[in-house]
């Protein structure tokens, strides 16, 4: 089988089916990258934190007994079953998965639009001029298309907590089209954090779709109010991958049914943000990875059942001061089962909450000295006991 895509999803599946189906699958990892950077931490960078964790991405794959192809996908022959490079190599496949995540796209001009790609080369500027002065009024921008909307909460937190601690008066405005602060995770998260915006100072403007003009001003619907701020701070818009070959759905994203395979096409499977699933964030594209995972070793003839996918939404809520921790399901009828809590409720307590690879990469960080510039995992074959035994005890649980 081919996996593509050097992400959250694509590590979770190659690292599920080494423990589900390690004798009946022979994989092969398709990605461009050297490294698997764990981008839910940069967020933290603009304020002189340590930069946030980087790994050999072959060293992760050879732990799950897969290869590793640096390349790019082209494009799919599914009838013939071959995925083609950019170079011009032709991979066979029996079972195909495409964890390729989504394309972050600016939807403001004169806002700086978060990129967890390079955080702190985008806003450590910004995070200077508060604690200079020279910004007095910021606002915090979501639109209706929203990303993953924990890291506007958090770098509005944590600015205003840095502009307290430099004793600068900031005014703070999150504006978003959601009814209450991070109601994904429902009514009791978001009264939780609505509580935390109101001791911080933050003012919060809700369902409200946002235009700005020009640099400085925000225009908000309905009503027309105006709002005019020294900065502006805007989450991006997502859109899918491009990929030649497989039926794509609104703003390229991939549409998949419950067991994680892709609609009208044989054998192709997908996971993680290039999904139509609504809700783009590490936690939510291990748990699609493990679906993938189960149908694709229960194929392969390992002794498991497929399961459809059932998602419980996990966020660690970085602030000024210690963080929260937030869970949500859904219990049936749209209705979720919330809540929020000041230590982890799942292990390890990690930004993404991920069955086989939060064990593996908790491993890598156990048996590595931290460090800005030593990559983790340098030894042989570093967090791969701990992975087993990690992965071990959970069955033992079970």
């Amino acid at each position: 089988m081919v996996i593509v895509g050097g992400g959250v999803a694509a590590l979770e599946i190659a690292l599920a089916l080494a423990k589900l189906a390690p004798r009946g699958t022979d994989v092969t990892v398709i990605a461009p990258n050297s490294e698997f950077v764990y981008r839910p931490l940069t967020v933290r960078e603009p304020f002189s934190y340590s930069l946030a964790r980087r790994y050999p991405l072959e060293r992760i794959v050879r732990a799950a007994g897969a290869r590793l192809l640096r390349e790019e996908l082209d494009w799919i022959d599914r009838d013939e079953h071959i995925a083609h490079t950019n170079t011009g190599k032709a991979i066979g496949y029996d079972a195909l998965v495409l964890a390729l995540g989504a394309r972050p796209v600016a939807r403001f001009e004169h806002a700086v639009t978060i990129d967890d790609r390079r955080m702190d080369e985008t806003l450590h500027g910004v995070v200077q001029d508060i604690e200079g002065g020279y910004i007095r009024s910021l606002a915090f921008l979501s639109t209706e298309r929203m990303a993953w909307p924990l890291p506007l909460y958090e770098l509005a937190l944590m600015s205003a907590g840095r502009a307290y601690d430099a004793g600068v008066k900031l005014t703070t405005t999150i504006v978003t089209p959601e009814k209450r602060p991070l109601q994904v995770f429902g009514a009791a998260a978001s009264s939780a954090v609505e509580a935390l915006l109101e001791r911080a100072h933050i003012q919060f403007v809700s369902s409200a779709h946002v235009e700005m003009p020009k640099a400085g001003e925000l225009l908000l619907e309905p009503r027309e109010r105006r709002l005019h701020v020294d900065r502006s701070i805007a989450l991006p818009e997502l859109e899918g991958p491009t990929v030649r070959g497989i039926p794509l759905g609104d703003h390229g994203f991939i549409p998949v049914d419950a067991y994680g395979r892709v609609l009208d096409v044989q054998d192709i499977y997908a996971a993680g943000d290039a999904t139509n699933f609504p809700i783009k964030h590490g936690g939510i594209a291990a748990q699609q990875a493990d679906t993938v995972a189960l149908s694709i070793a229960a194929a392969a003839g390992a002794a498991v059942a497929p399961e459809r996918f059932q998602p419980v939404i996990r966020g660690m809520l970085l602030t000024d001061q210690e963080p929260v921790y937030l869970t949500a399901r859904l219990t049936g009828g749209g209705s979720f089962h919330s809540q929020i809590a000041e230590t982890p409720t799942w292990y390890p307590a990690s930004k993404i909450a991920a069955r086989y690879l939060a064990p593996y990469l908790d491993g890598l960080d156990h048996e590595t000295p931290r460090s800005d510039t030593t990559l983790a995992g340098a030894g042989p074959i570093a967090g791969e006991t701990h992975f087993k035994l990690a992965m071990s005890a959970s069955v033992a649980s079970k």
